[in-house]
Parts: structure tokens; C-alpha cells; sequence
């Protein structure tokens, strides 16, 4: 098997790499069977965003301070963990923001897309799913869609639901939402569309955020799953991504 090692710039990451080269050698990213990642998930999610194109499964080590979407790091086993892991398929998240001064960007998510205000003031925003008005005016800091692999991510973090992986659908959550008072958000299907109308958005600026792409002062965002994209995640048997998911929902 032709592994292709990708380390995160910390210490103990490219401490690892070095070992691990060592063991097993390395080739080229474009000749490999499987990349193995050293890092956290954050550097996961830049490898994701990286090499996506290139169809080639992905393995994590934990060399990080948050693996969820890595396996436990062994330097003496690598070989058999490779062929016995179990294959999860991710489907990012597309993003299509439209800003005040006439930009444009079109950008992928695994984990969330997020839309943030940018000034002292409450941003006002209409929501709609497959061009029907859900949410005429939902006044917060802000709000996301989420994968499922992304629910134990920043979108628990702000009291939205954690989704199995299998469950087809995402998770539309606000951002501490001012009015309605009870709106806590909704879980939709995994194909709908989702568009953000940014209102009096002058006066309360907003920005989109899809992982790691950004564009301020939007006016309308929308947001759906890319079936045509997808990349396979690689886990050991006995703790997989979906096990993780079901577990994280029980600890406190």
C-alpha cells in the first residue's frame, strides 16, 4: 500500500511523520492509495479541502487537541489498520454568497456553513428551504447549516442538535437568537436548499463563512449539500465516525 503522510506543522505531528516515514517510507500525494493525516481535525478538514479532487481516502492520527475525526495514533500497526478500516462517505456542504458590492464567491463546507454579524448590531435575517419563507425575521449574531460529520462542532457548541451520520439530514441552527424568543433552530432534509436574505444589510452587515472561506458584507447566501462531491474517511472498526457521533450525545 503507497502511503502518502500529511503532518501538521506542531511539533509532536512532525515528530510522528518522521517515525512514520521511517517504518513505511512515503510517496507523492498523487501517487498514493490512502493519505494518512497527523494532526487535529482542524488540519483534517484543511487536507480534506486540499486534496479533495484527487479521490483518494483519507486516515487520521490524532496529533492534536481534537480528533474526532481521527483514529487513535499507533506507529506499529499502520499496514493492518488500513486494510481492516471501515469507509465513511463525506458530501461537503456548498456555499453561494453574494455580497453588497457585487462579489461573488462559491465555496465547500464540510463542517458548517456559518453566517456572522459584523458590527455592535443584531443581524436580521430572512430564511427560506426550497424557495418558501420559513423565518420572515430572525434577529441574532448569527446562524449556520450543518453536516453531520460538523454537529459535534461549533454547531453543538451553540445548543444545535448532534446528527448520526446516517440520518440524511442537516441541522439548521441560530446563533444566540434575540427574536423569536423560541426559535431553536430545525433539522431539514439533507437535499433541500437553504437561502439567507440578509436584510437591512447596511445598517447590520453580515458575513458568510464556510469552513475556511469567507466573504463579508453579504446580501444572500444559500446553502445545499454537494452530491456530486464526496470523499471517504477511513476509521478503525472498533471506534468509528458514526459510533463517535452516537456516543458524543451522551456525555456531559
Amino acid at each position: 500500500m503507497r502511503i502518502c503522510f500529511i503532518a501538521d506543522t506542531t511539533e509532536i505531528a512532525q515528530k510522528s511523520l518522521k517515525r512514520l516515514q521511517r517504518i513505511y517510507g512515503t510517496v507523492e500525494c498523487g501517487k498514493a492509495d490512502v493519505f494518512v493525516v497527523l494532526g487535529g481535525d482542524g488540519f483534517m478538514l484543511q487536507s480534506l479541502h486540499k486534496h479533495i479532487k484527487k479521490g483518494i481516502p483519507f486516515y487520521g492520527m490524532n496529533r492534536g487537541s481534537i480528533g474526532f475525526l481521527m483514529n487513535n495514533y499507533h506507529e506499529d500497526d499502520l499496514l493492518e489498520r488500513l486494510n481492516e478500516a471501515d469507509a465513511i462517505t463525506l458530501h461537503p456542504l456548498i456555499m453561494e454568497a453574494f455580497a453588497l458590492n457585487g462579489k461573488y464567491k462559491k465555496a465547500l463546507a464540510f463542517n458548517e456553513v456559518s453566517l456572522w454579524r459584523q458590527s455592535r448590531q443584531a443581524a436580521d435575517i430572512s430564511i427560506s428551504i426550497d424557495g418558501i419563507q420559513k423565518l420572515p425575521n430572525l434577529i441574532c449574531d448569527g446562524v449556520l447549516v450543518s453536516t453531520p460529520a460538523g454537529s459535534t462542532a461549533y454547531n453543538f457548541s451553540v445548543h444545535g442538535p448532534i446528527l448520526p451520520m446516517t440520518s440524511n439530514v442537516l441541522a439548521l441552527t441560530p446563533i444566540s437568537p434575540f427574536r423569536p424568543r423560541r426559535w431553536q433552530g430545525a433539522i431539514i432534509p439533507r437535499h433541500a436548499e437553504v437561502s439567507f436574505d440578509i436584510l437591512q444589510n447596511q445598517k447590520r452587515p453580515v458575513s458568510a463563512v464556510a469552513d475556511f472561506t469567507e466573504l463579508r458584507n453579504v446580501i444572500k447566501v444559500t446553502v445545499k449539500e454537494d452530491t456530486q462531491t464526496g470523499l471517504n474517511l477511513l476509521f478503525d472498526p472498533e471506534y468509528n465516525l458514526e459510533d463517535r457521533v452516537l456516543n458524543e450525545q451522551f456525555m456531559g
